[in-house]
């Protein structure tokens, strides 16, 4: 069975919005090894409407990127959105109507992981309803201040820390799963 995983870059203040405008001066070898086996263990990758609309139109273009772009062309996606009918991104489906049970469905039938890179609105709807498997967070030493953050005011999710890691940048590597299980 397939575990929905979802990972951030996030900041110490939570901010998951525009990650390219902070995180880029704490890459490093560790946390692209993080990265790269996040993308060997996915079946596929699972977004809401908002980052489809702004992978499918950097990555359909992307010129200095092709093998990235290639892979992400590549990957069975799947886009969560009660608005879009059809996707024009190659191998994309869209999930609507009874999301919670297509998921359930897909995650029975996909081999590997189905990863979740952002989507901070759809992973706290896949944690309201016992969706997601794994949140794995990438905490940099930084208080951005401004943007969107992963959690705003909402329900209480209770999680377990499963792994944790220190980068000689300061970035914590943090996995988490829900502490009751789902």
């Amino acid at each position: 069975m397939a575990k929905i995983i979802s990972s951030f870059f996030i900041s110490l203040d939570g901010v998951v919005e525009s990650p390219e405008q902070w995180h880029f001066p704490y890459w490093n070898d560790e946390m692209g090894a993080v990265v790269e086996a996040g993308m060997r263990s996915a079946g596929a990758m699972l977004m809401g409407r908002k980052l489809y609309d702004e992978w499918s139109a950097y990555w359909t273009s992307a010129e200095s990127d092709k093998q990235i772009a290639a892979t992400f062309g590549a990957a069975r996606k799947y886009v969560v959105s009660s608005t879009m009918e059809k996707a024009d991104w190659e191998n994309t489906t869209v999930v609507n109507g009874d999301v919670a049970a297509k998921l359930r469905e897909l995650k029975e039938q996909i081999d590997g992981d189905i990863q979740v890179s952002g989507s901070a609105t759809t992973v706290r709807w896949l944690l309201a309803n016992g969706l997601l498997d794994e949140l794995n967070l990438l905490v940099h030493p930084i208080a951005v201040g401004h943007g969107q953050r992963l959690f705003e005011d909402g329900p209480t999710h209770a999680l377990k820390l499963v792994k944790s890691e220190t980068f000689e940048t300061g970035v914590l590597n943090l996995t988490y799963v829900p502490a009751d299980g789902n």
